[in-house]
């Protein structure tokens, strides 16, 4: 058969899927920025049956027999095409070796889980969710199995959000951030060095906020021409298409930093998602190419700029025309150590810089030891605690704000959380061989030519050896923070 019929009815069904993918990403957006709630159950429907659709169109007997038909002609394939294969293939093995009734049958669980993790938390009894989160790990274990029973089950949970990472480097990975950053924690909570930050929580009008992050986006470059700002009570990006990519904040009227800093999380999401090459337009590929490199742009606008004295130096004067008496006599040094004061939280969301990648830690060496089944679900919340206190130095009060406190376990997310760490760890790689520029422009410029423009064309690895010579190194983060709250804290 003409390898040229196949290619054809191959783009097409990933146009379909693009189609199909965006329709899904506008109701979501709609529930999650006011739709109204008792739209909520058709809406359910249309997406369950949208879902439904795209998996008949990508896996059945003839997708299967197109898709070897084009790996036996890869070499005739652009670029962009011979990706899209691949990536097809993959994903088509990983889908037809799960069993139909299974997957539905998970489906229907983490449905239900859920609801049960959200009356868990609001009721701070684990036992409630306990029964549906060991129900979760099995079905994780079992789906494992079926993909290949050969390779460790976290790598293949790992694969699905950060091709090519692996037990062996995320473990070697951890164990240098353990190594510097918890002996640094100590050291700051030792040192007699004493950040002023009320000032951040005075009175700052919602409007004001509202405004100021419209005019932080254009800064940053972000064109509102071919995107949205809105509000939602969790902050969140959603890359529709090239031309339509959406983000949200939440503000807090005695905590100015907090919306402003979200703006510029979800803005550098936002930026990657809108700078993909047109080339990837319509495609598979025009999005970010993994979580972990995703977390980097959005890490690097939030820490590594933002909260830099070079470019708090530029932006200071833009929130004091705005914030004049809030701000009164507030200079670049005031404003500077007041954002990065460090405390260690029981809430992931709210951790400070330096101690955020050791809230990952604690979760990524809990889901390890889940699967491996070195720990049972039932002594989940113990060891929670006793990791918290580890490498924090604090107890949760209660399972609501230790165990209980990310909904990810309920979706049976397993190996989303370590891409948290990823991309602080890639922002501080990136940050540094760009020469610590921290002008907006320049800084686009660059995250463009190196990262942005590539979608999803090239790996996580590829990007790193591209943009800066070397794979992903962990020395960039430490040497960063050690460097950075050393003379913050006057180590």
């Amino acid at each position: 058969m003409d390898y040229k019929e196949a290619l054809n009815r191959f783009r097409i069904k990933i146009e379909k899927v693009v189609a199909i993918n965006y329709a899904n990403s506008i109701m979501e957006w709609d529930a999650a920025t006011g739709a109204p709630k008792k739209g909520a159950p058709m809406r359910g429907e249309s997406l369950g049956f949208l879902t439904v659709l795209q998996h008949e169109i990508l896996i059945n007997k003839e997708a299967e027999e197109d898709l070897e038909i084009l790996l036996q002609n890869i070499d005739k394939l652009t670029d962009i095409e011979a990706k899209m294969v691949k990536n097809s293939k993959k994903e088509f093995v990983k889908m037809s070796r799960i069993p139909k009734n299974e997957l539905r049958d998970y489906h229907m669980l983490t449905n239900r889980a859920q609801h049960s993790w959200e009356e868990a938390r609001e009721k701070d009894d684990f036992s409630i969710f306990s029964k549906d989160l060991k129900e979760i790990i099995n079905y994780k274990r079992k789906f494992a199995k079926y993909i290949d029973a050969k390779e460790h089950p976290y790598n293949i949970f790992l694969d699905d959000y950060e091709e090519g990472m692996t037990v062996e480097k995320l473990n070697a990975f951890f164990s240098k951030l353990k190594e510097r950053i918890v002996p640094l924690l100590k050291k700051i909570e030792e040192s007699k060095t004493v950040i002023n930050d009320d000032f951040l929580k005075k009175s700052y009008p919602i409007y004001l906020q509202k405004e100021a992050a419209t005019e932080l986006l254009e800064i940053m470059g972000f064109d509102l021409t071919r995107g949205m700002l809105k509000e939602s009570t969790h902050p969140f990006t959603m890359g529709t298409n090239i031309d339509d990519v959406r983000l949200t904040s939440r503000y807090d009227e005695n905590n100015m930093l907090s919306g402003t800093l979200s703006v510029a999380h979800e803005g550098g999401h936002a930026l990657y998602e809108q700078n993909i090459s047109r080339d990837l337009f319509n495609t598979s590929l025009a999005t970010g190419t993994s979580l972990g490199i995703h977390e980097s742009q959005s890490r690097i606008y939030e820490n590594n700029i933002f909260k830099s004295k070079e470019f708090i130096n530029f932006y200071l004067p833009f929130l004091v025309k705005r914030y004049p008496e809030q701000l009164k006599d507030i200079t670049t040094e005031n404003f500077y150590n007041a954002i990065n004061r460090v405390e260690p939280s029981f809430i992931r969301v709210d951790a400070d810089e330096l101690t955020y990648s050791l809230h990952i830690m604690v979760r990524y060496e809990i889901e390890l030891a889940l699967i491996e089944e070195r720990l049972e679900v039932e002594d989940l919340p113990e060891y929670w605690n006793n990791k918290m206190f580890e490498y924090l130095g604090i107890t949760p009060p209660n399972n609501s704000m230790g165990v209980l406190q990310d909904v990810h376990w309920s979706h049976g997310l397993f190996g989303y959380f370590p891409t948290y760490a990823l991309g602080s760890a890639y922002a501080a790689q990136f940050s540094h061989y760009m020469n610590e520029e921290k002008e907006p422009k320049k800084v686009l410029e660059w995250l463009n030519k190196n990262i942005h423009t590539y979608g999803s064309l090239l790996t996580p690895d590829e990007i790193s050896l591209k943009s800066c010579g070397e794979l992903l190194n962990p020395e960039y983060f430490c040497s960063y923070l050690e460097k950075k709250f050393t003379n913050l804290y006057n180590l």
